[in-house]
């Protein structure tokens, strides 16, 4: 969806921990003198958090949706305003606000903490003004992301039944499904008018998943329920109601069904087929109009730098090259005569490598990749000052997206833990998430990964719309140093396990490559593809499904790498410079103690923390 709500990303919401981490301070020996110390005027920043909190406030009511990630019943019978009209009126919104916030505060007259804040927001309110001139350019619908798989995920993960009123406006979303879907639909259709549309294969990944979403009862009589009615019956079933009360809301809600979700669907899937007689195989940004700017804007945007496509690319041939060399010194380890690519072969085909395919295996899977976590999450006091409190569950896929979606991905929790974090593994092909590599995915999206940063940003003493705001290098930045930090704690003890780490590392370092191959040097799907089989050991599938993924995303997947870089190089230098006085602990107390910022922002964080032990 399109729609830019004002501090968050549509799908935040998170969850709390523990224990506060603390800040480094900013000594008198930084950039802040004395003199500027003695200009700081505490009235103003209780002022600027009063107006952050009211205009943030102001954002999560005018999304119903944002409002339900959240855990705030209001709204619960609406869906987000899409339309264009809605998306301008938020615009208008933004600049007023930037105006009002410029001619409001000084903020030389801020604390260090809040001097921070002002400079978020203003980059914040900045950047979504800028934003608008590509309005159009994000794929609407694809096999990544799009309302027709949002909405079944978002009824069943974001709308409790827990009261008959619950259920009542559960039903009323259900009629709402066609309005929001529809127009939805009428904004890809003008947008495939004017030239940006995705490529050809994505058609069939997203008419298939919406042919799943529609499948079973009400919509046919193949036997099963839909995701709609199994959602809806199955918590409605939990009240305290008669049977008589909860057999009518299960039938007014197939009337719903009926009257607008089906025919919704219908109406989308015949516009997917008209897009798809349009569509052509050419598969980067560049064909799109004004596409080199559009993705120079997206690895602006992603990597939080100044890098440019061609610098981006030649990193990435660096770092596969220096990781191949790691991998070779492994497969002396476990006593491997032949090459690399060889190595590769024998990982994918070995069955010793994967589990079995079969209910039992994805349960054992599950059942693994979540005592990997509980046993990190227990080992943690030597590198961090804190930990998550809120549970985290370990979930396959659901079936209608698991064909489409993506190898692993991490759902946030409620505010108040009443929703636990998610990390979905998706074990559509088995084949796909081999054993050795299962500890490195474990970490990256559970514990020291996204689990816990989203945890300790929850705690932090910020306004609320620094907790929301996102900064992908950043995040995914840490996702990944959170596969390589473990190594230091004395996980991986298993080779393979290790080559495991590796092989992740070297698939990020690979995204470098064929994201700017793809997007900038007018690469096919086909050699993108390609670049990966022979440099990486993941299966074909694995392949494949993560160069579409790239295609439709330009530039995300450039975060990963460049981010754990910055992460692992400051580090490096705070080392360096502190010498016995670095403290591993306080140094992921800075990373994370700002909530999700720009790399250069975190680089200057590092530094005030260095300057405040000399």
């Amino acid at each position: 969806m399109r729609k830019s709500l004002l501090f968050c990303a549509a799908f935040l919401a998170l969850t709390a921990c523990d224990a506060q981490i603390t800040k480094g301070k900013q000594s008198s020996n930084t950039t802040t003198s004395n003199t500027a110390e003695a200009n700081i005027d505490p009235s103003a920043d209780k002022a600027i958090e009063a107006w952050f909190e009211t205009k943030f406030m102001e954002s999560v009511k005018r999304s119903p949706m944002f409002m339900a990630q959240m855990g705030i019943k209001e709204r619960m019978d609406e869906w987000d305003d899409v339309s264009r009209a809605a998306q301008i009126k938020e615009l208008d919104i933004h600049k007023a606000n930037l105006k009002e916030f410029r001619s409001s505060f000084d903020r030389a007259k801020l604390s260090e903490d809040r001097q921070l804040s002002y400079d978020m927001m203003e980059r914040y309110l900045t950047h979504q003004i800028e934003n608008d001139k590509y309005w159009q350019y994000g794929y609407s619908f694809n096999q990544m992301f799009g309302a027709h798989s949002r909405i079944p995920t978002f009824l069943k993960n974001q709308h409790p039944i827990s009261s008959a009123e619950d259920a009542e406006n559960y039903i009323k979303r259900l009629d709402g499904i066609k309005g929001f879907l529809g127009e939805i639909v009428a904004q890809s259709q003008a947008s495939a008018e004017a030239g940006i549309l995705p490529p050809k294969f994505v058609y069939e990944h997203v008419l298939r998943d919406g042919k799943n979403i529609t499948s079973g009862a009400p919509f046919d009589d193949n036997g099963d329920e839909s995701i709609f009615l199994s959602d809806f019956s199955s918590k409605v079933s939990k009240l305290g109601i008669d049977d008589d009360a909860k057999a009518d809301l299960v039938a007014r809600a197939k009337d719903a069904m009926l009257r607008s979700v089906g025919p919704a669907y219908a109406s989308f899937m015949d516009s997917m087929r008209a897009q798809e007689a349009m569509a052509t195989d050419d598969d980067g940004a560049w064909k799109l109009p004004n596409g080199g700017a559009y993705y120079a804007h997206r690895l602006k945007r992603m990597t939080t730098t100044d890098m440019s496509a061609d610098e981006i690319h030649d990193l990435g041939l660096r770092e596969v090259d220096r990781i191949h060399g790691e991998m070779r010194e492994i497969m002396k380890t476990v006593g491997f005569d032949g090459t690399l690519q060889e190595f590769f072969v024998h990982l994918k085909t070995d069955p010793k490598f994967v589990y079995e395919d079969s209910d039992e295996g994805r349960a054992a899977y599950i059942r693994d990749a979540a005592a990997m976590i509980d046993t990190i999450e227990g080992n943690l006091a030597g590198h961090f000052s804190f930990k998550p409190a809120t549970k985290l569950e370990v979930r396959a896929v659901e079936a209608f997206r698991e064909k489409s979606a993506g190898k692993a991905f991490y759902n946030r929790p409620a505010m108040d833990g009443s929703r636990p974090g998610i990390y979905y593994a998706n074990l559509y092909k088995i084949t796909d998430m081999p054993k050795y590599q299962m500890e490195a995915l474990a970490y990256h999206e559970g514990v020291p990964g996204h689990h816990m940063q989203f945890a300790v940003t929850q705690k932090l003493d910020i306004p609320k719309f620094q907790r929301f705001s996102s900064a992908t290098a950043h995040s995914e930045g840490w996702g990944l140093y959170s596969e390589y930090l473990p190594k230091e704690m004395g996980y991986y003890t298993d080779p393979y396990s290790d080559f495991g780490r590796l092989a992740m590392e070297l698939w990020r370092a690979g995204r470098l490559v064929v994201d700017t191959g793809l997007h900038h040097k007018k690469w096919t799907r086909q050699e993108a593809i390609d670049y990966l089989l022979t440099n990486t050991p993941n299966p074909e599938n694995d392949c494949v499904k993560a160069i579409e993924r790239y295609i439709v995303m330009p530039g995300q997947a450039t975060a990963y790498k460049i981010g754990m870089n910055k992460i692992l190089d400051l580090r490096a230098m705070a080392k360096e410079k502190l010498g016995d006085k670095f403290d591993i602990r306080e140094y992921h107390d800075v990373v994370l103690g700002s909530g999700p910022i720009p790399l250069s922002i975190l680089e200057q964080q590092v530094n005030r923390w260095i300057d405040s032990k000399g």
